[in-house]
This record gives structure tokens, C-alpha cells and sequence, in this order.
């Protein structure tokens, strides 16, 4: 059902609310573990690179399973592949809890990264498709979820690790439980013959669109930087750091994106196009980045340039969002498909990619690298602006934004 574009942000219906509050949760899992990576490599005996690896398998699984989830959603339905999504998230995070080494942990944070992308892929279109105000909102709307989850996610991780490593899953697997009865009871009962099954490689003959390939290209080299910053940070301060030290860090980080997601990326694209916000702002990240390498073991500079990211992050995620959803006329699902999971990709790599930089080299070395990356998708945008100017085109109706996340057409 069409909403109409009038009217505040806060005024959704009932089943946008239930699947954003599933998002915070979901998106949570992100920053979960970041308070308790030291904890984990120090009392199951793991290197720094084998504990990064809980993010690259997560991230990894979530990346892959991205490419088929509008396959799987345009045949079992929204609501079902939501709850799927959930479900798995729940059963993987209790098994991570009850692991005995650092290898369970990280197969199970597989299986976490698999309910991840079924749940997150379908919640953008769902949220698009249902909720008033146009994609505008939705997306803010989206990007907020996004924003308080990843700020929420490493305050919970700290708050629950100063028990024990094993707190922050027991505690995201009870708050999936509650996430999965709210889509259950809130989320309405669509409409079957409104769904149209996509291909199984729709998302990847998506990604042949130009305007897709430049978002997705860039967003995998930015993402690069976004988890170099999330995952090698608790590492790059001092070791006497504890959990709930970490937790309150990154919850800082956490609520920087989510006030910029929301506030601030709005009024930004109000006064200048999409490719100029992006063009503006990936260079910025870049500079936070090496100067978050020079001042690795100043603690001091190093969270200011962890916090001063965040603020930059919320900007990128919701204009780089909204692009993909208007850069083509390709299904949003398939579109959100498609970009997700080279997106992700990205941010499998960076983890551990980081851990072995700065042991072959520095501490540093990582946010170096990092920077060069997010430089290399303002290149991107900068160069396929020709390319990307449908992305700074006035918005379709609300009304045809719907039509096109829930019933799409096939490629």
C-alpha cells in the first residue's frame, strides 16, 4: 500500500516501526563484538588476526547471501523471509555464546551473517514500501535504525563483556527473539498476487547498469575504510582499554552516524546534489582516516578522529543508499540486492587485511591504507558523475517508489 509524502517522519504505520525496531537489533550484531574483541583473543587464546576474523565471516556470508535475497524474498514473501532472517540470527548467536574456542565463534558468526542478509536486504524495500513520506524517509528512517543499532550494538557489547565475551550474544539472541515477535505480529499478511518472482541472477545482470556498478564499486572501496575504522580501532588503543571503555567509545561513533544519518545528510543533498555530497565528503573520510594514523597511541586523538568519523560515515551511508535506490529502474529489491552484497564484500576484507598491515608493518598502517581507499571511491564518483547524474534527479512518487519495491518486474 502506497503511503501518502505528507506529514513527519515519526508518522509510520505500525509495521514500519516493528521492522525498524528489528533493524536496530539487527544491525547491532555490527558493533557487537567490537568491545569484546580483546577480550576474546586474550581468554580464547586467538591472535588479533584470528579475531578479526568474526567480523570477515560475518561480513563475508552476509556479502555472498546479499546477491540472492530478492530471489528468495520475491517467492516466500517479505514477511517469511524476514522472519527466516531472524530466526537464523537468534539460533547462530546462541550457539556463538555457548562456543568453547575461536573457531566455533567464527563459524557461527557465519551462520549469524547469513540471517543477517535475509533480514537486512528485505527490510530496506519493506521499509520503502510501506512507509509514508516517500523513499526520502524511508531511507532516513533506515539509515536511523542503522545508526542507533551500530550505536547501541558496541554499548551493550561493553556493558554485557564486562560479565563475560559470551554476554553480548546471549543478549542479541534475546532481543532477535523479541524483533521476531514483533514482525510476526505487527508485519500484515501481503498480498500474493502482487509478487513477482525475480531470477536468481537478477542481481548479479543488475550490477551490468553503469550507474549501479560505479555506487557499488564505490561503496565497496568506502566500506573498506568504514571497517577499518570499526574493527582495528579497539586494537589500534592501548591494550589496558577495557569493554566497557570500548563500548562507550564506539557508542559515541555510533550516535555520530545516527545524527548525521538523519539530520544532517537530509539537509546537505537539500542544497547540493547527491555526487557533490559524495564528492565532498569521501575526501573528508580520507583525511580523518590518515590523520586517525598519525595519532595512533595518542588515545585522545584517536577517539576524536573515531567520533569525527562517525559523523562523516551517517552522511555517506544515507546518500550512497539513496543513489542506489534512484540510479536506475531496476526493482529496488534487486537493485539493494545487488549493491549490498559487493558492499559488504568490502567490508569483509578490511579486518583482516588490517591485522596484517599493521603486523607487517605498524600500528598505523591500516588507517593509511584505509584512507587510500575511501580516496579511491571519491575517484570513482568524481569520474562516473556523467554517468551517476540520474541519482540527483528529483524523486519519483511515493506512489510508484512502492509499486516498484513490491512488485518489481523480472530481468
Amino acid at each position: 500500500m502506497a503511503h501518502k509524502a505528507s506529514g513527519s517522519i515519526l508518522s509510520q504505520p505500525k509495521e514500519v516501526w516493528a521492522v525498524a525496531f528489528a533493524c536496530v537489533v539487527a544491525f547491532m550484531g555490527i558493533g557487537l563484538v567490537d568491545p569484546i574483541l580483546p577480550a576474546i583473543a586474550s581468554q580464547l587464546h586467538a591472535t588479533a588476526g584470528q579475531t578479526e576474523l568474526l567480523f570477515t565471516s560475518y561480513l563475508v556470508i552476509t556479502g555472498v547471501m546479499m546477491f540472492f535475497t530478492s530471489w528468495i524474498s520475491s517467492r516466500v514473501g517479505a514477511k517469511r523471509t524476514l522472519m527466516i532472517g531472524l530466526a537464523l540470527i537468534v539460533a547462530f548467536a546462541l550457539f556463538a555464546a555457548l562456543s568453547g574456542n575461536v573457531e566455533s565463534v567464527i563459524g557461527f558468526r557465519g551462520g549469524w551473517g547469513l540471517g543477517n542478509a535475509l533480514f537486512i536486504s528485505t527490510a530496506l524495500a519493506t521499509i520503502v514500501g510501506a512507509a509514508s513520506g516517500g523513499t526520502g524517509n524511508a531511507i532516513v528512517l533506515y539509515e536511523a535504525a542503522l545508526g542507533l543499532g551500530i550505536a547501541i550494538g558496541p554499548l551493550v557489547g561493553g556493558l554485557l563483556g564486562t560479565l563475560s565475551w559470551r554476554g553480548p550474544f546471549f543478549g542479541t539472541a534475546a532481543l532477535m527473539a523479541i524483533a521476531f515477535v514483533a514482525i510476526a505480529v505487527l508485519l500484515g499478511t501481503e498480498d500474493k498476487t502482487k509478487r513477482m518472482p525475480t531470477r536468481l541472477s537478477a542481481p548479479f545482470r543488475a550490477l551490468a547498469n553503469p550507474a549501479l556498478a560505479i555506487l557499488a564499486a564505490a561503496a565497496l572501496f568506502y566500506n573498506i575504510g568504514f571497517f577499518t575504522l570499526l574493527a582495528w580501532t579497539p586494537f589500534a588503543l592501548p591494550k589496558g582499554t577495557s569493554a566497557i571503555q570500548l563500548g562507550l567509545i564506539f557508542f559515541g561513533w555510533g550516535l555520530a552516524v545516527a545524527i548525521t544519518s538523519v539530520w544532517v545528510a537530509p539537509l546537505l543533498t537539500a542544497r547540493v546534489s547527491r555526487t557533490t555530497a559524495l564528492s565532498i565528503v569521501l575526501p573528508l573520510l580520507t583525511i580523518d582516516l590518515v590523520v586517525a594514523g598519525l595519532f595512533t597511541g595518542n588515545t585522545v586523538g584517536l577517539i576524536v578522529c573515531v567520533i569525527v568519523g562517525g559523523l562523516l560515515l551517517g552522511i555517506l551511508n544515507t546518500v550512497l543508499t539513496e543513489s542506489v535506490m534512484e540510479a536506475t529502474d531496476l526493482p529496488r529489491s534487486v537493485a539493494s540486492s545487488a549493491y549490498s552484497g559487493v558492499r559488504f564484500l568490502g567490508g569483509a576484507v578490511a579486518p583482516p587485511l588490517a591485522a596484517e598491515l599493521a603486523l607487517l608493518f605498524s600500528p598505523a598502517t591500516p588507517y593509511f591504507v584505509a584512507g587510500g581507499s575511501v580516496l579511491i571511491a571519491a575517484i570513482l564518483v568524481v569520474a562516473g558523475a556523467k554517468t551517476l547524474s540520474r541519482v540527483n534527479a528529483r524523486a519519483e512518487t511515493p506512489e510508484a517508489e512502492a509499486e516498484s519495491v513490491t512488485i518489481g518486474e523480472s530481468l
